[in-house]
């Protein structure tokens, strides 16, 4: 599974202004929103509902906030740089600077387990992971996220 098949360049947010983990997923669901038609307050909910069992920051400032939707109708994602850094209860006690929403449909099953795997394993890649800390374009972060895809297809 390619990020491109889950990540257009208009989901790429290269500055995010957020002040908590809560405001942070708030932003991500009005983003959602807009991409995919469906009720912001309804991807809040679902994202925040994931959260409470447990943190999606995975460590290294990375988070990768997570939920399924009966409404949707393919697994999209919303990738955020931060401008500053925020407590997101990772695993590591470290805080996030960048995260990758992915919304599945309810059925998606071994998809959205393949998109989360494939979304953790591009940003385990500490290269990639410190161009995309080093850039405010959208268009740079879009590059690097699928530049990463062609090297591994390779």
């Amino acid at each position: 599974m390619a990020l491109a098949d889950l990540l257009h360049q208009d989901a790429i947010i290269p500055a995010l202004k957020a002040n908590s983990k809560k405001q942070l997923l708030q932003e991500l669901a009005a983003k959602a929103s807009k991409l995919t038609g469906l009720p912001e307050r309804e991807i809040f909910d679902v994202v925040l509902q994931r959260e409470r069992l447990g943190s999606t920051g995975v460590g290294n400032g990375i988070a990768i906030p997570h939920g399924k939707l009966a409404s949707i109708k393919s697994i999209a994602g919303i990738f955020a740089r931060l401008e500053a850094p925020v407590d997101f209860e990772a695993l590591d006690d470290q805080p996030v600077d960048l995260v990758f929403l992915l919304l599945a449909p309810e059925g998606a099953g071994a998809d959205h387990l393949k998109a989360l795997s494939r979304i953790a394993r591009v940003l385990r890649d500490q290269d990639l992971v410190a161009k995309l800390r080093a850039t405010e374009s959208a268009s740079a972060i879009y590059a690097f996220l699928n530049e990463e895809q062609a090297s591994n297809a390779a």
